[in-house]
């Protein structure tokens, strides 16, 4: 058996390579992909070779770079010593951007019956937002500013909802993903650069400014400007991991207003449950994919295009071209 599989192979160069895969071992599975979802902040980054020499994303894109995170697939053959995940069942993994894959059992988390692939394959992303509102360890009432209205910051303006924040103000230039975070519980939006809104959220907040405030936009120049958006000891969350983070400066609004810094990756949460930290990834993606069954989140009216993994080079240059017009990205892979 043979899969179709992407790599990117130099700045702004794609390839598509058929590669042969084995049948899986006793512990493992089989797995045909039904969709993935494009992550387009990490992979446009990885795409454009956007980033500073030395830094971890200079470590970590090395090619031939197998890129994409967020695998939804029907396993087809398990092992012989597979239990918990039949052949038939629906599974998302961490996956890569390829057809077929063997993967450990363990690592295969089955997607329940009232959730649709296509909302499963944002299990990925929510997983690495959840976390990122964990860490701001909100509290009843929060006003929350989200600055940047991508994928991730989309979902944080839910999760901010569901964690009871009391206002939820989002800030972007495009009115159409404004649009959509209203749509999704953002109580006010304005569109404007991020360096203008300090007057706007006073008179939101009645001079008292933001208890959390989300940089998502993983542009170094606007965590500055996030700073000054925070109440006296609020905090400010990077959530999206600048390509240039020597770029980013402080400002004296951190010692003045006494404010937390808060940051969050994809790695940061245990890899064993435990009582003293049971939010692990594939934990946080259960509790996703209950929000999805119960109707609490909504991630299928995010996804704006959809892909034949034929088109991917196609794909990633559209998207590189008008990244502010995009949101969900699917590779259709049925």
């Amino acid at each position: 058996m043979e899969s179709l599989n992407i790599y990117f192979t130099g700045a702004e160069q794609l390839e598509l390579r058929t590669e042969p895969i084995g049948q899986p071992g006793p512990n493992e599975v089989l797995i045909e992909a039904q969709c993935s979802l494009i992550s387009t902040g990490t992979e446009l980054t990885c795409y454009s070779r956007r980033f500073a020499p030395g830094t971890h994303w200079d470590q970590w894109v090395k090619y031939p770079f197998a890129t994409g995170y967020s695998h939804v697939g029907k396993v087809i053959a398990a092992g012989a010593d597979v239990k918990g995940v039949a052949v038939g069942t629906r599974v998302a993994t961490r996956s890569s951007h390829r057809q077929y894959l063997v993967r450990s059992a363990g690592d295969a988390l089955p997607i329940p019956d009232g959730v649709s692939d296509e909302d499963a394959s944002w299990f990925g992303i929510a997983s690495i937002v959840q976390n990122g509102v964990r860490r701001a360890e909100h509290a009843l009432g929060d006003t929350v500013v989200v600055i940047g209205l991508g994928m991730l910051g989309q979902l944080v303006t839910q999760y901010a909802r569901l964690s009871g924040a009391s206002e939820v103000i989002a800030i972007d230039l495009s009115e159409k993903r404004l649009e959509m975070a209203r749509s999704h519980g953002a109580t006010e939006t304005l569109q404007l650069p991020v360096q203008e809104a300090k007057s706007h959220i006073e008179r939101l907040t009645e001079g008292r400014l933001a208890d959390v405030v989300y940089d998502v936009t993983g542009f170094p120049a606007v965590f500055t400007h996030a700073l000054g958006l925070a109440r006296t000891f609020g905090k400010v969350v990077l959530l999206g991991d600048a390509g240039d983070p020597d770029q980013q400066h402080l400002s004296g609004e951190l010692i003045r207003r006494g404010l937390q810094i808060v940051a969050a990756h994809d790695s940061n949460p245990p890899g064993t449950p435990s009582d003293h930290a049971w939010w692990t990834s594939r934990n946080m993606q259960k509790l996703f994919f209950n929000y999805i069954e119960r109707g609490q989140m909504q991630v299928g009216d995010l996804i704006t295009r959809r892909y034949k993994p034929q088109d991917a080079a196609a794909a990633y240059a559209d998207l590189f071209r008008n990244r502010a017009e995009a949101m969900g990205t699917l590779f259709d892979w049925k």
